[in-house]
């Protein structure tokens, strides 16, 4: 089977995957891949992804010409053009609507809590671009914020983009940032998430080495000032072998807790109650 055929049949099977799994509804989301150094294969627009079929598929220039096809490519290329341009490394990109991952981005709610350990290993932190018009430059301009330092993005109002070396490497990036928004979702409704430290964030860091996985950017502090050319990623882990501080328990609590009962406190939960207690204060 030649590459370009290969590729055709893969992008159908997961336009189908993602149709079926409920991360995209009617004709939304998009896939691509380069074919080469100045071609890209990409899923035609006003189509669903779950009934694609191989000869669908539209080739453009790396300007985002059409160069082969019956349809015209994706409305969103501009933001896959972004992509590329950014990142030489990748070769594939995903775009869907998981409907919890959405659920974070419609929120404002970015998934860069340090929780799993797969996900820190894998993707780092997965944070929100700003809203901009899909099928428009200001969506290719907010994704060119994060992507130089992220594999995994929350689209504000919008949706979720994975990228990677190849097809099914991005595929399954967009399904471990649906995952941990479940989990994510489900722990805060439980209470809230254990956050891991600082230090075992570094240690999941190191490991990817060990594991083949190949990171756009190290992790770095969550007091880091980031500026247009991002370096690296900001995950929320505090800085203590201790991921959680224990309040004490003989202290009174509100509402329906007693006076043995156990609040746990992350770093930043206990500094903006400090914060909060200042400005009572004055």
């Amino acid at each position: 089977m030649q590459l370009e055929e290969r590729l055709r049949a893969d992008i159908v099977e997961i336009g189908r995957r993602v149709y079926e799994r409920g991360f995209v509804a009617s004709n939304d989301g998009n896939i691509s891949v380069r074919l080469d150094d100045d071609r890209l294969l990409m899923t035609p627009t006003g189509v669903s992804k779950g009934f694609m079929t191989p000869d669908m598929l539209v080739t453009t220039d790396l300007a985002g010409r059409k160069l082969t096809g019956d349809r015209d490519a994706s409305s969103e290329i501009l933001m896959h053009l972004a992509v590329y341009e950014l990142r030489p490394d990748i070769r594939a990109v995903v775009h869907a609507h998981p409907p919890t991952a959405t659920g974070f981005a419609v929120a404002g709610i970015p998934l860069d809590r340090a929780v799993l350990a797969e996900v820190v290993t894998t993707l780092g932190s997965i944070p929100i671009a700003d809203y901009g018009t899909p099928s428009t430059t200001e969506l290719a301009d907010a994704v060119r914020r994060f992507i130089r330092a992220h594999d995994g993005l929350l689209l504000a109002n919008h949706g979720a983009l994975t990228v990677a070396r190849e097809l099914f490497a991005a595929y399954y990036k967009m399904e471990t940032v649906e995952h941990f928004a479940r989990i994510s979702l489900v722990a805060r409704q439980l209470g809230g998430e254990r956050v891991l430290s600082r230090e075992e964030v570094n240690r999941l860091q190191h490991l990817r080495g060990r594991y083949g996985i190949a990171a756009p950017a190290p992790l770095c502090p969550p007091d880091h000032e980031a500026g247009d050319e991002v370096s690296c990623q900001t995950v929320d882990a505090p800085s203590s072998p201790d991921a959680r501080l224990v309040a004490p328990a003989a202290q009174p609590r509100v509402g329906s807790l007693g006076l043995d009962d156990e609040v746990r406190l992350t770093y930043r939960e206990l500094t903006a109650l400090i914060a909060d207690a200042v400005k009572q204060l004055r």
